[in-house]
């Protein structure tokens, strides 16, 4: 069979309609027996007039069986392509029941299909009733039970297809009791045809009446109806014996070619065989990992970050892909279900294990962790040490709050975010959302802002101040790794990078060159300004081979103003 994501999503569309086929012939019996409620004149009438020409003529028949052989043999190549068989109580009561289907099936079949090709002809539907609820009681409860779990197998198979439609959360109760109500009213109208055709059996006469046109096939050929019996019944239980059998040869095999580690954030560890499924690992672990559709690739609620050894991660596969596309994941975001690492991996499931069908289309979040270009910004009030001696804690904590106020105002009416609040300086960061040309704009337009609003609340403090505040900033942009850092009460969404640090050492320069902003050369192309007098410097930065070029402003009000509608490509005075 073929591993390739096209062909294994083609193998998902023959499954289902495989499935489905065979719930409508499943249903149209149920319906069929539940009328046994009303009478046996009503049950015959429904299976001559409405099933039996739906399902008895021959591309009826090709079509009904070929989805039964397509439908059995993908489940025998599930079930060897699993890598562990520690699933959820539900997704085991789905294999068992659908391995239980043919067992169960197979003496109907012989006995009333099959049997038709030897010369026996059991008469009317009544007749038939008779050998299952008088003559052969076992046998009828054996039917009885076989449709009960083919019901249950397609029922629970509909919920895992169904529960990621938007609308199948509000269906679903009513949907339950369907799906309950119709095996219920199934057994109980065969239950009471079975005593209706019991008493009728208790009168020779109308016994006699019921058998009329029965024909029974040659003793030879019940004998060699009884052995096709034994031998479709020892052939669907080897069948599963020999997959599970290989499974085992296929553990032991792989185990000479050495184990791939999987580590869990909360430290615990798992050594599984290579082709082993990420999810899966968490299920041999009892890590609990989030996964509404069941391993199958189409809810996305199992997605992790992955930190593994390069290379050794095979890309995406089309099915694949296209989910993760449709959550906008960065590159170290994968389907646990899908990914089958070669190498060691260190994972980090991205939705809690409770996650619902609704969670499957959340888009990945920045605290989640990505690597983003960013512009990031530093802000610093100089010589505050100087400026908070001799006064009374509560005027300093006023002032620096009236100071961060100003500044975080600043930042978020330009479109950034602020970071952290460090001492007296703010942290800021551009672009977590958005393009990083903009994010660049941004940036700058909050510099500007900042220091506009800060020549304001030097006037509102002038009586609490012996000297204005003054402040330094530094802005770069560059990639940085974004997400959710720190412990308990103390987490939050941040970023770490050599751009960070970049910015932090050119809010420091403003000090060196007496300047209220210094930024990267590529913040000011970047943000598409054109400034050919403005202060350029060259840089060496620790860590860099090269230098780096920056812009100068004695005062961040030098900047263009970029918010009111004026020109990108200005030039601004020296």
């Amino acid at each position: 069979m073929p591993r390739r994501n096209g062909d294994a999503a083609m193998i998902r569309r023959i499954r289902l309609a495989s499935g489905l086929v065979m719930l409508a012939y499943v249903a149209m019996h149920l319906l069929n027996h539940a009328l046994g409620l009303v009478s046996l004149d009503a049950m015959g009438w429904a299976l001559d007039t409405l099933v039996l020409p739906v399902w008895a003529p021959l591309p009826a028949q090709t079509l009904l069986y070929g989805a039964f052989l397509a439908h059995y043999a993908l489940a025998l190549w599930a079930l060897w392509q699993r890598r562990t068989l520690r699933l959820r109580a539900a997704e085991y009561a789905q294999i068992v029941l659908g391995f239980l289907i043919p067992i169960l099936l197979v003496k109907h079949v012989v006995g009333v299909r099959l049997s038709h090709a030897f010369g026996a002809d059991l008469g009317s539907y009544a007749y038939v009733l008779r050998v299952y609820f008088v003559d052969s009681p076992w046998v009828g409860y054996q039917q009885m039970a076989v449709l009960v779990v083919a019901w249950a197998h397609a029922m629970l198979g509909l919920h895992f297809w169904l529960r990621l439609r938007p609308w199948y959360e509000r269906w679903m109760q009513p949907a339950l009791v369907l799906a309950v109500l119709v095996p219920v009213l199934s057994l109980l109208g065969m239950i009471e045809a079975g005593r209706k055709v019991a008493e009728i059996a208790a009168d020779p006469a109308a016994a006699r009446q019921l058998a009329s046109g029965v024909r029974f096939p040659a003793r030879a050929d019940v004998a060699t109806l009884k052995a096709i019996e034994s031998g479709l019944t020892w052939f669907f239980v080897a069948a599963v014996a020999a997959v599970l059998a290989a499974r085992l040869g296929r553990f032991g095999w792989q185990r000479r070619r050495g184990s791939v580690r999987v580590s869990y954030p909360d430290g615990r560890v798992i050594d599984v065989l290579p082709g082993t499924s990420v999810l899966e690992a968490s299920r041999l672990l009892r890590f609990p990992h989030a996964s509404i559709c069941g391993g199958r690739g189409r809810c996305s609620t199992c997605r992790i970050r992955v930190r593994a050894a390069r290379p050794g991660l095979a890309p995406p596969g089309d099915e694949e892909g296209r989910v993760l596309s449709r959550i906008r994941a960065t590159g170290n975001v994968r389907l646990a279900c899908q990914l089958r690492p070669a190498v060691d991996v260190e994972v980090t499931p991205l939705l809690p294990a409770v996650a619902q069908a609704r969670d499957a289309d959340r888009q990945v979040d920045v605290a989640q962790g990505s690597e983003r270009e960013v512009a990031v910004m530093f802000v610093d009030i100089r010589g505050f040490t100087a400026l908070a001696e001799g006064r009374l804690p509560y005027d300093v904590v006023f002032i620096l709050n009236r100071y961060f106020a100003a500044m975080g105002r600043a930042v978020e009416h330009a479109g950034g975010r602020v970071d952290k609040f460090i001492g007296d300086g703010v942290m800021a960061l551009f672009g977590l959302g958005g393009s990083v040309d903009t994010a660049c704009r941004d940036a700058l337009a909050a510099a500007r802002a900042m220091s506009l609003r800060l020549g304001e609340l030097n006037q509102s403090l002038a009586a609490e101040l012996s000297e204005p505040l003054r402040i330094g900033i530094g802005i770069h942009v560059g990639p940085v790794i974004v997400g959710e850092m720190g412990y308990g009460s103390a987490t939050t969404i941040t970023a770490i990078g050599d751009a960070v640090n970049t910015a932090s050492r050119l809010e420091g320069l403003t000090k060196e060159y007496a300047a209220e902003l210094v930024v990267s050369a590529e913040i000011i192309a970047r943000a598409g300004l054109d400034l050919p007098h403005q202060r350029r410097e060259a840089i060496a930065i620790r860590g860099r081979q090269e230098r780096l070029a920056v812009a100068v402003f004695a005062s961040a009000q030098d900047l263009p103003d970029t918010t009111a509608g004026a020109p990108a490509a200005a030039v601004a005075t020296a």
